[in-house]
């Protein structure tokens, strides 16, 4: 029983239950029970073959009986081994037993680097704003522990110009020593994943400090460096194969000097970030400012092109050590346009970066041009500049078209990132997501997928909402509401190819910490591949905007049939320890 005060000698008492089995929960425990009180072991197997599509040995089965039965009641040895309802419903609503996606990998690993999707950051050295927050190795660990695969650095000279630092330039960003991030790399590059660690160098040095560059990720991570034998590779190996290595991605040092013109100044956009409300601004199907079609706004410097002052030195000489090290070549052809610099060379393999905005505007024109090129080279699209306090664009639009490397503020927050999230929820966690084969296929004349064709409905997913549970375990009594319980409801919906991209609302249930809502959605997707489920849940304030109270995004492809237990997360994406939904996916 729970209360609330309403006035100094008034008080409202509201009666806090356990959740309650559905009704659909209650029918399959009936059909499995044979219309008895307990559910055998056996009878249980069936249920999660025929219902949950669960492959499960006999063994595994009965070890998850015992240890429901070791949860519920905790006690070691039991009487019976069988389940009651209330066992059974426990079962199904436990994200440790029972979880929405597999954590374990379970993509193909050997295809070359570039046919994979790969979780990047951006600027992942910044604590916050990319203004005046503080530089920091903090959170590329964070980042690094969450699964990110690829970590960028911008690296300038100390003021004595005799050691290296990693800062985000011309801004007030309090910087941190390479070294130090580049240990921290070392020591947690393999914690959440054994697939290989990009790093990125936005590059800001002269030859000499290349050199002493050199020589720190030489003696810090030794073998784990993965060098080519070759200047160029025709070809990049697996993930598989480069498992525990780190792999270095710039612009070759003689290249920079043949930018200077083009990035000999820096002017700052003032205007005010899209997605500055409390929880980024619902995601919407385009960006703003789309004015410019080449390698990088026409107001900010391309990240591939990094030249500054500096660059009169550069030209000079090399840095033949450093050059060595970079495992992924940077840059774009001087002089040529964006469709030239699409071109696939026989050769090599190389990265191009692409700002949010250059790649919409690219992608009006040039979409199947990126999908050709991105089908064996490295496309990375970067968060225009103009977003300071670290917010983040749509990634669909450069997943729709094979860009592997959409980077990311990590540090930041809102509904775009949460898609991050999802997406590399994918594969175990493991940072790579294998592409899916229709933007990997060339036609018999030489055609590739085209993102503006009208495609057919593939697939049609059914999501029923039955109820939550968990904020009145993991939130203060008064957190949504001084004066009675939350009054919850849920968004259910999708993101993914334009055409598939809709959010659907539930029926608000008033002063209840448990909310049943027992109402189902179909979904018809076209690029089911690609589609990723969001929920979200809102307590509704009648005076106010309503409080968030968590969500959650998941890959549709990798989504179990049946009743499931989906754990929600808060604002930033770190999971609560118990809210969670209790849902039902079906394909049709």
């Amino acid at each position: 029983m729970g209360s609330y005060r309403v006035c100094v000698c008034f008080q409202r008492r509201f009666k806090v239950a356990e959740a309650e089995p559905p009704s659909d929960v209650k029918e399959l425990f009936q059909k499995y029970s044979d219309g008895g009180a307990h559910m055998t072991p056996d009878n249980f197997r069936r249920f999660l073959a025929e219902v949950q599509g669960d492959d499960v040995s006999l063994i595994e089965h009965q070890n998850v009986v015992e240890q429901v039965l070791h949860k519920r009641h905790h006690i070691t040895k039991f009487a019976r081994h069988n389940l009651t309802l209330d066992d059974f419903h426990y079962f199904l609503f436990s994200t440790e037993f029972n979880p929405p996606i597999g954590s374990k990998v379970n993509q193909d690993m050997s295809a070359p680097l570039s046919h994979y999707f790969i979780y990047t950051g951006h600027n992942s050295y910044l604590t916050g704003n990319q203004l005046s927050s503080d530089c920091s190795d903090v959170p590329i660990i964070k980042a690094l522990n969450r699964g990110v695969r690829v970590v960028e650095l911008d690296i300038w000279p100390n003021s004595t110009k005799d050691d290296v630092l990693v800062l985000h330039g011309r801004t007030l960003t309090t910087p941190v020593e390479l070294i130090k991030c580049l240990k921290s790399i070392k020591e947690h590059a393999f914690a959440a994943s054994p697939y290989p660690v990009i790093i990125t160098l936005e590059d800001h040095l002269t030859p000499d400090l290349q050199a002493k560059v050199a020589q720190m990720l030489t003696k810090t991570f030794g073998d784990m460096l993965f060098c080519p034998n070759h200047e160029t590779l025709k070809e990049f190996p697996s993930p598989e194969e480069l498992k525990g290595r780190i792999l270095i991605s710039t612009k070759p040092p003689k290249e920079y000097a043949e930018t200077v013109k083009e990035n000999n100044s820096f002017k700052s956009e003032k205007s005010k970030d899209s997605d500055d409300d409390e929880w980024g601004k619902e995601v919407s199907t385009k960006n703003q400012n789309e004015n410019d079609v080449g390698d990088s706004d026409p107001n900010q410097h391309s990240e591939d092109d990094a030249v500054d002052d500096l660059a009169p030195e550069l030209c000079s000489s090399e840095a033949p050590s450093y050059k060595h090290l970079i495992a992924i070549h940077a840059g774009k052809p001087k002089g040529t346009t964006l469709k030239d610099a699409l071109k696939v060379e026989n050769d090599k393999v190389r990265r191009l970066s692409l700002s949010e905005q250059a790649l919409e505007k690219a992608t009006e024109s040039l979409g199947t041009d990126l999908i050709r090129f991105t089908q064996k080279n490295f496309l990375r699209v970067y968060p225009k500049g103009t977003r300071f306090n670290s917010s983040n664009y749509k990634p669909m639009i450069g997943w729709m078209h094979g860009a592997q490397m959409v980077a990311f503020n990590m540090q930041g927050y809102g509904r775009n990132l949460w898609l991050m999230h999802g997406m590399f929820r994918s594969n175990g966690g493991c940072g790579y997501v294998k592409k899916p084969e229709f933007l990997m296929n060339v036609g018999p004349n030489n055609e590739v997928f085209n993102p503006k064709d009208d495609l057919p409905v593939r697939k049609t997913l059914k999501v029923k909402v039955y109820l939550g549970d968990g904020w009145r375990m993991d939130f203060k009594q008064t957190h949504f509401d001084t004066y009675s319980p939350p009054d919850f409801y849920a968004r259910v919906g999708i993101a993914g190819a334009p055409a598939d991209q809709i959010m659907k609302k539930t029926k608000i249930i008033e002063d209840n910490w448990i909310p049943t809502w027992e109402e189902e959605f179909t979904f018809p997707l076209r690029v089911p591949e690609l589609a990723l489920l969001r929920v979200e849940v809102h307590e509704y304030d009648m005076s106010e905007t309503d409080d968030f109270a968590g969500q959650t995004c998941l890959p549709v492809a990798e989504l179990k049939q049946g009743i499931r237990a989906v754990p929600l997360y808060d604002r930033k994406g770190e999971k609560y320890n118990s809210v969670r939904l209790l849902m039902r996916f079906e394909f049709i």
